[in-house]
């Protein structure tokens, strides 16, 4: 329930603190009192409309806090810690601030929300029923739910709710599934092509580098070998250093019987450079040996090393990429031919999960149509007290076609209501005027209220147009209503005329 309201700055009003009890709550009082700014500014704490008209002329911030006291197992308490919010002893508080420019903030709990989520939890706190009401039970778009509470077979409809989500889960990974396999059919020429040549390809991730290491190691070699032959033909040719020594060494040999030893030394001496100079041309031969290379091995490399490459820019990718290219198509091959199996599997899930689905929606439009019957005969049986002995009250249960079936079910659901005999249903908005629509709330409320879950509920001017038996009427059901939940009322004074203002 409401356990009080603060207002700061709202309009006339400097600052006001006003505590309720549970039960029946009138709020009377002659024209320009006030009832209407305490509805306003109980709407702007519940996240209603809010404007800069709104703030008292002078200041620079209105506000307004709403103070809840719940059972501490009240449903709205998981609401509220499933948002991360404190719910404590029970107790919810909504403030709302306003600047004089017009920015509002909210808060629930002393934690900033939302004006959207403040407005959430304060549908769930309070109903307000007036001529100009658009939510509540004036709301077509909420009727449906307002059925199924009183219908009370909530396991049924979370059963439904559980087979649509998981027949609309199954139609998605169909429908995944087609979309890869139409995919995979209308691209299948060229993913066979491709496939084929990276497959006769068949690229190795770090082969791009290790043939553009061969190929310029042979090319370096190439220019090598050519310069060590030039240097081997200088030593071995006729004129070359080889020649040369062993030339000389001859000579001196023919010259020893003559020097008497003279010229050992240097026959020693050239001897040596003639065995270094063999071991160096041994040497340059063994290198030219290992610098040696095959033409054709050259050209198979580059060729190799070049189709990679252009493989890759075909593919607009690094050539270590190839690799992964080939699987993806590979697996898109793959996928062309079993494809069509996982299409076949899942289709047949989601046509059991059609059956179970719409068997849920069967039995839950069998269920809301004789929930529809029993709140349809309590509700008329209401109006003749209220002086609309002649009105009809009817659910009307309107069947959807199958394709807009959803996790609410095959229908949508409308209050209507006819004011006179032969005078054609409509929604209560449209067909009742002032005093009857608040009657029928009213009726409406009376039957619904073992069923509420809200536990402020506003009557604005709910006396409009009626005296006398009505009146009392009316009062013996604000009564009854007023052992279910919290009950404001808000007189017209010309009907009631308190002596004073009641509050509690």
């Amino acid at each position: 329930m409401l356990n009080s309201l603060t207002i700061n700055n709202i309009v006339l009003i400097d600052r006001l603190h006003i505590d309720f009890e549970d039960g029946l709550c009138v709020l009377s009082g002659e024209t320009g009192a006030g009832k209407s700014i305490l509805m306003d500014s109980l709407g702007l704490a519940l996240g209603g409309r809010s404007g800069r008209e709104l703030v008292r002329h002078g200041t620079e911030q209105a506000s307004v806090i709403a103070d809840f006291h719940l059972p501490d197992n009240h449903y709205i308490g998981k609401f509220l810690e499933d948002q991360g919010l404190p719910f404590e002893a029970g107790q919810v508080i909504l403030r709302r601030t306003l600047n004089k420019d017009g920015r509002s903030r909210a808060y629930v709990n002393d934690q900033p929300v939302s004006v959207g989520f403040l407005r959430e939890i304060g549908d769930k706190l309070v109903e307000i029923h007036g001529q100009h009401d658009d939510r509540g039970l004036l709301n077509s778009a909420g009727h449906r739910m307002i059925l199924d509470d009183y219908g009370h077979y909530t396991g049924l409809s979370d059963k439904l709710r559980r087979s649509y989500d998981n027949l609309a889960r199954l139609q998605k990974q169909l429908a995944v599934e087609q979309d890869k396999l139409d995919q995979v059919k209308t691209d299948e020429d060229y993913i066979r092509h491709n496939l084929e040549e990276l497959a006769e390809l068949s690229p190795v991730p770090g082969e791009e580098t290790q043939l553009a290491d061969e190929r310029s190691r042979m090319m370096q070699g190439e220019q090598m070998s050519d310069g060590l032959t030039g240097i081997l033909s200088n030593l071995l040719d006729k004129n070359g250093v080889d020649a040369a020594l062993h030339s000389i060494i001859r000579r001196l040999s023919r010259m020893t019987g003559q020097d008497k030893g003279l010229l050992d030394p240097v026959a020693d001496s050239l001897d040596q450079a003639a065995n270094e100079t063999s071991d160096a041309i041994a040497a340059l031969e063994e290198i030219l040996r290992n610098l040696e290379f095959n033409p054709h091995e050259l050209e198979n490399t580059e060729e190799r090393l070049f189709a990679l490459r252009a493989a890759a820019r075909k593919h607009n990718c690094l050539v270590d990429d190839l690799a992964g290219i080939l699987t993806d198509f590979e697996q898109k091959l793959r996928a062309l031919e079993f494809g069509d199996e996982e299409v076949r599997r899942l289709t047949q899930e989601v046509t059991e999960a059609e059956v179970e689905f719409h068997k849920f929606v069967g039995k839950l439009s069998a269920a809301r149509i004789k929930a529809a019957q029993e709140l349809d005969k309590l509700v008329n049986g209401e109006l003749p007290p209220l002086k609309m002995e002649k009105a009809r009250f009817r659910t009307a249960l309107k069947p959807l076609e199958p394709a807009e079936w959803g996790a609410g079910g095959g229908e949508r659901v409308e209050f209507q209501i006819s004011t006179n005999p032969g005078a054609p249903f409509g929604g209560l908005i449209k067909v009742a005027s002032g005093g009857e629509l608040s009657r029928f709330v009213l009726a409406l409320k009376v039957v619904l209220a073992r069923k509420t879950t809200v536990p402020t509920l506003v009557f604005d001017e709910i006396d409009r147009g009626v005296g006398g038996a009505v009146a009392d009427a009316v009062g013996e059901r604000l009564k009854r209503l007023a052992t279910e939940a919290q009950i404001w009322s808000l007189p017209i004074l010309r009907k009631w005329r308190p002596v004073q203002p009641i509050i509690g």
